[in-house]
């Protein structure tokens, strides 16, 4: 095999021009899938990273069935204020911090203007760990010592026209029914990755929620990870926690249907951006190694009247396509990662996606894993551009090979 390496360089060699141009082909095709893979990779790290500590957190326990049923009655799914479970889960190693949040809905009133609102209370402490992705506009997030300041969304602000500052009324109805209002000051606006959810939300420390509907306890426990990677190690463990305790713990992206079919959309074009470089590459290396083998017939045909086997000009020829795609792709995945750093420090300039309100800078994001896939694709693709022409070589006649360059 080293001899068979070697000659076949020393043949890459002789034949510069060409082989240049095929590595050029090659590499092309590994800059361009790692620009464009590592462009999706960005904008999907970017919506898992928004969406978990926006609104989801990594994991969300819930009393049995409350996704299914507990729209029409939530209160009848309230976890408890406290319990061994929680406490358990909070030790938890990995486990960056736990936030009870409880849901409500109802009116909200500045002078002449009121609407509809969806809330959550939260625990203003935890919530600053489990909500980083949440943007404060203007004003200041929530606060443990104003028990009576909420942050609005964007969308939900300005439809009421208010601003930081002001009062409004809050009316809701508790969970034994009747109505029950509170006024209550605005202490900031936020917006998080999805503008259909600022447009109706607001938050309140979980015990101002609790007063208003008058309840105990929470809906739901949000759990937030240090590490993502961890989340179905960790998922696992909580699930034997709980045990038949009646809650049910549910992984982020159960919930996440919006990046779910984001991803699903994103990873298709990566597939058809991967299938086009392919064919690129194949058609390249598959017409250097056609003219390589014409032009080089007198000299297969020498070799095999010298005694050298069909079996071993095959796996001479197949052996200059590898090294074509090894020195290719290294080249491409070198010029590659080079250019999406620069690209990255720059920035990529966004327009606001559907369901956003804001644009954004986005950035490409090389992976080890998206790395490995592009050097395996282009030697892969390389390696079976190589077999008909090297098959063809290996089939001459002696005769008529020998006759060629006469």
């Amino acid at each position: 095999m080293t001899k068979t390496f070697g000659i076949a360089f020393r043949n890459l060699y002789r034949q510069r021009r060409r082989s240049a141009l095929a590595v050029v082909a090659v590499g092309f095709g590994v800059v361009a899938l790692v620009l464009a893979g590592g462009f999706i990779e960005w904008g999907l790290w970017f919506g898992r990273d928004s969406t978990i500590h926006s609104q989801l957190g990594h994991i969300q326990i819930v009393r049995q069935d409350y996704y299914e049923k507990g729209i029409a009655d939530p209160y009848h799914y309230l976890l408890p204020k406290t319990s061994p479970e929680l406490g358990k889960i909070s030790a938890l190693p990995g486990v960056e911090t736990v936030g009870p949040r409880l849901s409500l809905s109802g009116l909200a009133s500045l002078g002449d203007a009121t609407i509809s609102f969806i809330g959550e209370g939260v625990d203003p402490a935890s919530e600053r760990n489990l909500s980083r992705s949440l943007t404060i506009r203007s004003g200041s997030n929530l606060a443990e010592d104003d028990p009576k300041g909420i942050i609005l969304g964007q969308g939900l602000a300005a439809n009421l026209g208010t601003k930081v500052g002001d009062h409004i009324v809050l009316l809701s109805s508790p969970a034994k029914g009747g109505m029950n209002a509170t006024e209550v000051k605005v202490r900031g606006i936020f917006s998080t990755i999805t503008k259909a959810y600022d447009d109706v939300a607001l938050r309140m420390p979980i015990e101002l929620a609790r007063k208003l509907v008058r309840v105990d306890g929470a809906h739901v426990w949000v759990m937030l990870l240090k590490d993502t990677e961890q989340t179905k190690g960790r998922l696992a463990e909580v699930k034997s926690i709980l045990g038949k305790s009646g809650l049910q713990a549910i992984e982020w992206r159960e919930l996440a249907d919006f990046y779910n079919k984001s991803e699903t959309l994103l990873l298709k074009q990566f597939g058809t951006v991967k299938t086009i470089i392919a064919i690129i590459i194949v058609l390249s290396i598959s017409n250097t190694m056609m003219m390589s083998v014409m032009e080089r017939t007198g000299e297969i045909g020498t070799m095999m009247a010298l005694g050298i086997r069909r079996k071993s000009v095959m796996q001479l020829f197949l052996t200059e396509g590898l090294l074509l795609g090894v020195v290719g792709a290294g080249m491409g995945l070198v010029v590659g990662c080079a250019l999406a750093y620069v690209i990255s420090l720059v920035g990529i300039p966004m327009p606001p996606p559907p369901g956003m309100a804001d644009s954004y800078t986005a950035r490409i994001l090389v992976t080890g894993s998206l790395a490995g896939q592009a050097f395996v694709l282009a030697v892969i693709t390389t390696l079976l551009a190589s077999i008909y022409p090297s098959w063809k070589a290996s089939r001459m006649q002696i005769v008529d090979a020998l006759r060629t360059n006469r």
